[in-house]
This record gives C-alpha cells, sequence and structure tokens, in this order.
C-alpha cells in the first residue's frame, strides 16, 4: 500500500543543516601565535618590557630620583667586595725645620747655636752632637717669630703691615671669606657617607647603581625617539616614491642616494660637529635625520609591488583618494615592515647615542647617559676602579641583546611564507 507523499513529510521531520562559519585569523593574531610558539623570542620580550617599565619610573620619578646625592666616599666600593683597608704610611724621619733667628735645629735632638756663635751640647751617650743644619731660606717673619716664642713682643703687638706686604696675596681676602663660608657648611651639614655602596660609587660618592637606572632612561628614550622619527621619514618618504613612481619617484631615489654614499657615523659626527649644542632632543634630531635611509628602501619597494595588486585597483574603481590608497589599503599591508625596522633602528640608536657621549658629542654635564657614564669609567679603570664601566656596560649589553633577538623573532613571527609553521 502506497503511502501519500504528504503523510511522509509529516512523519519524517526536516532538520536545520547547520553551516560552519569560519573566520582566517588576521595577520597579527596570526604573528601573536607564532611569537608565543618562540620560548627564546618571550623571553627577551620580557626583558625588553622590564627595561621600559623601569625607564617609566624613573622618568616619574619613583626610582633614581636622588641619583646626585653623594652618598657614599669617593670611590666607594661595591659590598660585595667590602671596605677598603687604609693601609698606614711607614714612620718618615721628620724634616728638620728652620728655626729663624738664626738658631738651627740638629738632626740628633738639641738646639745648637748658629751664626750668633756658642756651644754644640753632646748627646745623652756622651758623643758629640751631629753637625747642624743651616737653612738658607730667607724667611720674612723670622725675627717676628724668634720674638714671640722668646717673649719680648706680646701676641696682639705684631708689626704694623706695610704696603707691598698687604699687596702680596690679592685673594688672601677672598680665600679666607671661602674657607669661613665652608666651615659653616659643614657645621650646618653633617652627613656620614657610607664607606660601601651595593654596586660601588664614582669619584663623587654617587651611587652607580642609581646612575645606570638614570642613565638607561636617557639612553633609551633617545634611542625610541630617534627610531620613530627616522621610522616615520622613511615611510612616508618610501610611500610617495613608491606609490606616484616617475619624476617624483627619481628625485626620492637621487637624495636617498646622497644620504646612503656617505658613512652613517661620520655623517652623525658632522651634524653634531656643525650643531654645536649638546642636548637629548639634537641627539635625537641627529640620529633621526640621518638614519631613515634604510625604513626607505624597504618601504619603496613594499609600494612599488602592493600599487598594483587588485584590492588597490578595487579602492581606485570606487573612488578612493591617492591619500586613502596609500594610507588605507596600502599601509596595513607593510606596516610589518616598519615595526621590524623600527625595532631594528632603537637598538642601532642606542649604541650611536653611547658612541656620541663616550666621545663628548652627547648629553650636556648634567645629563647622565651610558655614554656618560663609559667616558668616566675610562678614567677611573686607570685607578682599578671597575664597577662604573661593568655596570654601564652589562646594563647595555643585556638591553642590545634581548633587543636584537626580540627582532628577529618579530621579523619571523610577521614573515607570510612561514604561515605553516607551528603555532599559525
Amino acid at each position: 500500500m502506497a503511502t501519500p507523499s504528504a503523510t511522509l513529510g509529516a512523519a519524517v521531520p526536516r532538520s536545520a543543516r547547520v553551516v560552519p562559519h569560519t573566520v582566517s585569523p588576521g595577520l597579527w593574531t596570526l604573528a601573536w601565535r607564532r611569537l608565543k610558539s618562540d620560548k627564546v623570542g618571550m623571553v627577551s620580550l620580557v626583558i625588553v618590557v622590564l627595561y621600559l617599565v623601569m625607564v617609566i619610573l624613573s622618568a616619574l620619578g619613583l626610582i633614581a630620583n636622588d641619583w646626585q646625592k653623594e652618598v657614599g666616599v669617593n670611590y666607594a666600593p661595591p659590598s660585595f667586595l667590602g671596605a677598603e683597608k687604609v693601609v698606614a704610611a711607614p714612620d718618615e724621619t721628620p724634616s728638620v725645620p728652620a728655626v729663624p733667628g738664626g738658631l738651627t735645629v740638629p738632626i740628633g735632638g738639641g738646639t745648637t747655636a748658629g751664626a750668633a756663635g756658642g756651644t754644640s751640647p753632646a748627646t745623652s751617650s756622651g758623643a758629640p752632637a751631629a753637625p747642624a743644619y743651616q737653612s738658607t731660606i730667607v724667611d720674612p717673619i723670622g725675627d717676628v717669630i724668634a720674638r714671640l716664642r722668646a717673649g719680648k713682643l706680646p701676641a696682639g703687638a705684631l708689626p704694623p703691615e706695610t704696603a707691598e706686604e698687604k699687596s702680596v696675596d690679592p685673594l688672601a681676602q677672598v680665600m679666607s671669606e671661602i674657607r669661613a663660608d665652608q666651615k659653616v657648611a659643614k657645621a650646618e651639614k653633617h652627613e656620614t657617607r657610607l664607606a660601601t655602596l651595593p654596586f660601588g660609587g664614582d669619584k663623587w660618592g654617587r651611587d652607580v647603581l642609581k646612575k645606570t637606572v638614570k642613565g638607561s632612561e636617557t639612553s633609551i628614550f633617545v634611542g625610541i625617539a630617534a627610531a620613530t622619527v627616522a621610522t616615520l621619514i622613511g615611510t612616508l618618504l618610501g610611500a610617495i616614491a613608491g606609490y606616484y613612481g616617475r619624476w617624483v619617484d627619481d628625485f626620492l631615489n637621487w637624495f636617498y642616494s646622497v644620504f646612503s654614499s656617505m658613512p652613517g657615523l661620520l655623517l652623525i659626527f658632522a651634524v653634531a660637529a656643525v650643531l654645536q649644542h649638546k642636548g637629548v632632543f639634537t641627539i635625537v634630531l641627529i640620529l633621526g635625520l640621518t638614519g631613515w635611509t634604510g625604513v626607505f628602501r624597504l618601504i619603496r619597494a613594499e609600494y612599488l609591488k602592493h600599487k598594483a595588486r587588485e584590492y588597490v585597483q578595487a579602492a581606485d574603481a570606487i573612488g578612493a583618494s591617492n591619500a586613502r590608497r596609500m594610507f588605507i589599503h596600502i599601509f596595513p599591508n607593510v606596516s610589518h615592515v616598519a615595526l621590524v625596522q623600527l625595532s631594528i633602528l632603537v637598538v642601532a640608536f642606542i649604541k650611536a647615542e653611547v658612541i656620541l657621549s663616550f666621545l663628548g658629542f652627547g648629553v650636556p654635564v648634567d645629563v647622565v647617559s651610558w655614554g656618560s657614564m663609559l667616558n668616566e669609567a675610562q678614567n677611573e679603570l686607570i685607578l682599578g676602579k671597575w664597577w662604573q664601566l661593568v655596570a654601564a656596560g652589562t646594563a647595555m649589553a643585556i638591553l642590545v641583546t634581548a633587543f636584537s633577538i626580540f627582532t628577529d623573532s618579530l621579523r619571523d613571527a610577521l614573515d607570510p611564507r612561514l604561515k605553516g609553521r607551528a603555532g599559525a
């Protein structure tokens, strides 16, 4: 017996078919997954973040705010070495003072008569006294001192000074006022300086550890700020040259060739010598205006490749302007190149700032950086005071190494050819 089709339709209900909706992860999501799978890259990222947190806390004055305070003795050694032992000098034969008025003091003791005559007393052992030492130095107030010692001249009855005697030392009154001010300052301020500091002290007794923290603020700020300026200049010029082409590209390529034909460090020194002005922002401008060439070359090549892609032609078809196509459509697809170049320039400019400050073209005297610390340490190393050199050099080496490893990991994570790698 046949079953009507209506009955079959009512007896067997149809279940709704669920179509899975899959969202493809974006570039930055895939990059973060790849970066998390790189253990060494994550460790280097943590180190870089800790340095950045230290710089922020130092800039806010929460740590190392009193780095200029002289809390220790001069060249205070690190605490793990202990205080330096003061070695007393061996006893030496006392020098023979010259006695005014013709009197002399013999080497063996006792007073003998000089030119005025008299006998030399014998020593306690009965031997004759050693020959007397007669000074030939002329003492202008020797007679006055001799009369004071003999009691013939009261202490307050010194002869009046002549005009020639008053004009002997024109700075005597000024120096006496300075000494009086120093005595008052010492009397008002009684501070006990520490014999040792956690990582030693410099020649003024300032804490080297606090100087290293404060110096990291200057060096890292210069590196990040100068790298940002150079990346912005290189990205802008590279985008214009790669997108417009023709005579614009020719002119900017000529401008790029002029800058890249000169050695980078020599160009930095030349600009620093011309400006003749020390300061943090001056170093940022010098490094930023001379370090954009590598970013320009890479961004220009990316724009030349992307401006002929279908999505850019579609944006042109719907009426998007040139600026919108350059920075809204193309730039997000080449931003990873700019980010990698930014991180590379940070490392390069930190080292450049250290070299400039070490050679005297960097920060002013009242600003501390890793380069200025190394400049001071070269003189201290001759005296055997190595802790400032080790502190600044170790801090810079750790940051530069961690930033370089993180840059390599970031470049690998943003490489679109590595989509099949684990974690993608």
